[in-house]
């Protein structure tokens, strides 16, 4: 992945922007105590991320390294308001800054990234921040008309900008490859039949989806699996795309794609199926969405939930959060316990599949890169462009380092004894 690399003398080491430099401040007592405020500030900040193999420069060429030549990266800080917003709240204003072009990584972003999750990490082990003390979610929560706000911010912001970096199916969640070198395209179908038969579909049957992006996996059910597909989802724009490809598919008569909350689930059906909504539920909804798979599920009925998380409760990430995925966050498995437990659901297999996620990102990226003239030319200006690679690097650092996870949770109703006695009918033969 290709970066703009300058130097703090204004000079483009890859061809990038120029940015005017001041000169460094003269020495003496008002410079002196410049100097000194300035690598107080920049200290302060190195230890709020957890001392990172970095290096911080400043727009005078002031910096601050604890790792001597072994830093990974070289982060360049333009001017003093954005020394300023870091040293009050890193996590947030640090993508603030950088897609404002205020911050400039000199040297891999991925790179960088993953270095300041792994100190991230390794310093909060064991530990329970402070913030999880205050509520998750303020006026983001995820009402019926705040959810339609959230997932309008997110996913309505044009299909055309999704299909330059996404698969020719356009699949937005997690794939499954069956090794490093599978191409996303199959990976993704793969993803899709690895879902299915965990859900040990049948001709005839009918699934209910809660949350259906555009509609490939309702699609695919229909097609290759016999049957009958009700797909709810509150985004307006993939609700068009996934009717269209149902009528050009010839699939209409299968395929139902409601626009409308999961929470207005209607009628009885021998499987659920949720594939990356649970991140946008919220909290304080699981015990209802447990209740609405359990009303919607047959005696016989099963459910698979499919979802970002995390080892243990921690608030998303305030910049992500903030900007590019409101009222998100992806749940422990012990918080996802409250899907179940309160309607006497029983879990029957759990899977963490984080690294396919990584693959999948890697891949999102690349592809995203290689489109960034399209992306341009649809007059998305450059801190959307520096946003979205920003939130793409991030995420593939969170998940190799294990900051994030994925788990598929198998369930069904606690009376029902038709299920496999063993885990044989997830993978083909």
């Amino acid at each position: 992945m290709k970066q703009e690399q300058t130097e703090p003398s204004g000079k483009s080491i890859s061809g990038g922007i120029n940015y005017p430099v001041p000169a460094r401040e003269q020495r003496g007592t008002l410079g002196n105590m410049v100097f000194a405020t300035e690598k107080l500030l920049l200290a302060r900040i190195l230890r709020a991320i957890g001392n990172p193999p970095v290096q911080l420069v400043l727009w005078n060429g002031h910096g601050i390294s604890n790792h001597g030549g072994d830093a990974v990266a070289r982060v360049l800080i333009r001017d003093r308001g954005a020394l300023l917003k870091l040293v009050t709240n890193p996590e947030l204003y640090f993508g603030e800054l950088y897609t404002a072009q205020r911050i400039e990584v000199q040297g891999n972003l991925l790179d960088f990234l993953e270095a300041v999750y792994r100190v991230w990490l390794l310093r909060n082990q064991g530990k329970i921040g402070k913030k999880l003390l205050a509520p998750f979610y303020d006026a983001r929560r995820n009402s019926l008309s705040g959810a339609r706000r959230n997932i309008h911010h997110h996913y309505d912001i044009g299909n055309d900008f999704y299909k330059l970096w996404l698969d020719e199916r356009m699949l937005y969640t997690c794939a499954y490859f069956t090794s490093s070198s599978t191409s996303l395209e199959d990976a993704q179908l793969a993803k899709l039949d690895h879902i299915c038969r965990k859900l040990c579909l049948r001709p005839g049957e009918k699934v209910v989806e809660a949350g259906c992006g555009w509609g490939a996996l309702a699609l695919h059910m229909a097609r290759h699996y016999g049957v009958t597909v009700t797909a709810y989802n509150i985004s307006k724009e993939q609700v068009a795309f996934a009717r269209q490809r149902a009528h050009a598919e010839g699939l209409d008569g299968q395929v139902e794609f409601i626009e409308d909350d999961y929470r207005n689930v209607r009628g009885e059906f021998d499987a659920f199926v949720s594939i990356g909504m649970l991140e946008h539920v919220g909290r304080e909804n699981y015990p209802e969405l447990g209740r609405v798979a359990k009303r919607a599920l047959t005696a016989e009925g099963r459910g698979l939930i499919h979802s970002i998380g995390r080892n243990r409760p921690e608030p998303f990430h305030a910049w992500i959060e903030q900007r590019v995925f409101p009222g998100a966050y992806p749940p422990s498995l012990g918080e996802m316990m409250q899907i179940f437990e309160p309607s006497s659901l029983s879990v029957l297999d759990v899977e963490n599949i984080r690294l396919h996620y990584a693959l999948t990102l890697r891949d999102w990226l690349q592809r995203y890169e290689a489109a960034l003239e399209s992306v341009r030319a649809m007059r998305y200006d450059e801190p959307f462009v520096r946003m979205w690679r920003l939130y793409l690097a991030g995420s593939i650092a969170a998940f190799e380092t294990g900051a994030l996870q994925l788990f598929q949770v198998l369930f069904t109703k606690q009376e029902n004894n038709s299920i496999p006695l063993t885990r044989e009918f997830m993978y083909p033969r």
